[in-house]
């Protein structure tokens, strides 16, 4: 048996796979958010042990057997969280996640710096975690004095059931410290945030062994002492090995809270300027492309508590047949964007709403607008020399078939449905976990999961798809003349 812990913003998943990799068991503990500001989002770092603690609790009391028979545990997590430990491994204040935007002002001196983009291959985003670090200099200056260590949220995790500081490259790679190309931190990029290697973890691959199962957790969770706990990825690197995209050309299109275009590569092919993310893949000498969209279901999340009805009795008032833009726009802009416009201050918005601009005209809007937004991640794409031919859909949004007909159309390429099962985060977290337990080959371990359908673009509506891209794309200048 094999354990996957998958850390999320919303809660922690513990996933229980055998080694035919069929899934046994899963549980579940909650996590929340604090927002005590506008534009700041966090958590203490003592919820995600907590929740961790339920998840695995849960798992015990319905499958302690199997629980007890586990090798090997795998470890996803969100990423870009700055997780600052002083010299006793102490929590010195709550972790700035990852869609925390504090940081703006900070983001943008460290991206004006041009050692940042060329050894990365990123901008500095508010996101990442060095601009926080930089944030936590200038405002909380006595914390900063006593840190001893940062950490990524599953790194944490790692911390405790392990006793290490550990990370490894694809989650690395979000902290605007890692060179990128070299799979290595860079002293000259630790020191422009006045920070040095000995605070950082060493670095492994995630399909590594990066420490061993503590013995007191061990007792608790009736699991054998000493077992691999593998280094793991971000989550979006553990989703594509948990859905097998790990070979170059392979690509997936995932509708979570946020929204990712995430594409595999053989090699390091950076295009900062494209607002794609590049990042250190997974497996060894593999890397990734991303364009992200900061709110995927998030944006329909936000219609539903607006109207009072839940997103699915939302999308299911227009059918299953995809319809023709209405000339509503919506801008799926509700905390900013990374791609292709890296702006933590632009704002959502509806144009063309008229007296018949029904409930069903607003669903409508925004599922086309996300679907938009990934257009403008596949063209980010392009221009950083990945060419996709087809996309596998994940994620909670992918249950409705109206939006993944809309993302084929805007796409203009086939969208895969996977059969029934669970390839997310923790899946393949828990693959990590079989190879560093077994030594496994990885490409052999991470295959994909049956195609169940295949949603094709709307030939017929291609065209009146393409008029409302460009002016889905003219608007955001002109939606930005006006906020700036």
């Amino acid at each position: 048996m094999f354990l996957g812990l998958d850390l999320g913003t919303s809660g922690v998943k513990a996933l229980l796979i055998d080694d035919g990799q069929k899934v046994i068991g899963a549980g579940h503990g909650s996590l929340d958010v604090s927002r005590p500001h506008p534009g700041w989002s966090q958590q203490d770092p003592a919820q995600w042990i907590e929740a961790c603690e339920t998840a695995i609790a849960e798992l015990k009391a319905s499958h302690p057997r199997e629980l007890a028979a586990v090798k090997g545990i795998g470890l996803s997590g969100q990423m870009h969280g700055a997780t600052l430990l002083d010299a006793s491994d102490k929590v010195l204040r709550p972790c700035i996640l990852w869609n925390d935007t504090r940081s703006h002002v900070e983001a943008a001196a460290l991206d004006a710096d041009p050692r940042f983009r060329k050894l990365t291959g990123n901008i500095v985003f508010p996101g990442f975690t060095a601009p926080k670090l930089a944030w936590v200099k200038n405002n909380e200056p006595a914390i900063f004095a006593k840190v001893a260590k940062v950490l990524l949220p599953k790194d944490y995790l790692r911390l405790w059931l392990t006793g290490e500081h550990i990370s490894e490259m694809s989650d690395s790679a979000g902290t605007s410290w890692l060179d990128v190309g070299k799979r290595r931190w860079s002293p000259e990029l630790l020191a422009a945030t006045s920070l040095d290697e000995k605070q950082m973890p060493s670095l492994t691959e995630g399909t590594a062994k990066a420490g061993a199962l503590r013995g007191e957790l061990a007792s608790k969770w009736g699991i054998a002492a000493g077992i691999a706990v593998a280094g793991g990825a971000g989550d979006n690197a553990a989703s594509a090995c948990g859905m097998g995209t790990v070979g170059a050309g392979h690509a997936f299109v995932s509708l979570g809270t946020s929204g990712v275009l995430f594409a595999a590569n053989a090699s390091y092919l950076p295009n900062p300027e494209s607002a794609v993310h590049t990042f250190c893949h997974a497996l060894p000498d593999t890397w990734h492309q991303m364009g992200v969209i900061l709110s995927a279901t998030d944006s329909l999340n936000w219609l539903s508590e607006i109207t009072g009805k839940s997103a699915g009795d939302l999308t299911s008032e227009l059918g299953d047949t995809l319809k023709a833009p209405t000339g509503v726009t919506f801008l799926p802009y509700l905390s900013g964007e990374r791609t292709p416009h890296n702006d933590s201050a632009i704002r959502g918005s509806f144009t063309g709403l008229a007296h018949q601009s029904g409930r069903d005209v607003l669903t409508q809007a925004v599922l086309e607008g996300v679907a938009f937004a990934f257009r403008d991640s596949l063209e980010a794409l392009k221009k950083a020399g990945t060419t996709l031919s087809r996309v596998t859909a994940i994620g909670g949004g992918s249950r409705s078939r109206y939006w993944l007909k809309a993302i084929a159309t805007a796409l203009q390429m086939p969208v895969d449905i996977p059969a029934d099962g669970d390839f997310g985060a923790a899946f393949g977290a828990a693959r990590l976990g079989l190879i560093a337990a077994t030594g496994a080959d990885p490409l052999a371990v991470c295959t994909a999961p049956r195609t169940d359908a295949t949603v094709e673009p709307d030939a017929g509506l291609g065209g009146a798809y393409a008029d409302a891209y460009q002016r889905y794309r003219a608007l955001y200048p002109a939606i930005r003349a006006v906020t700036a």
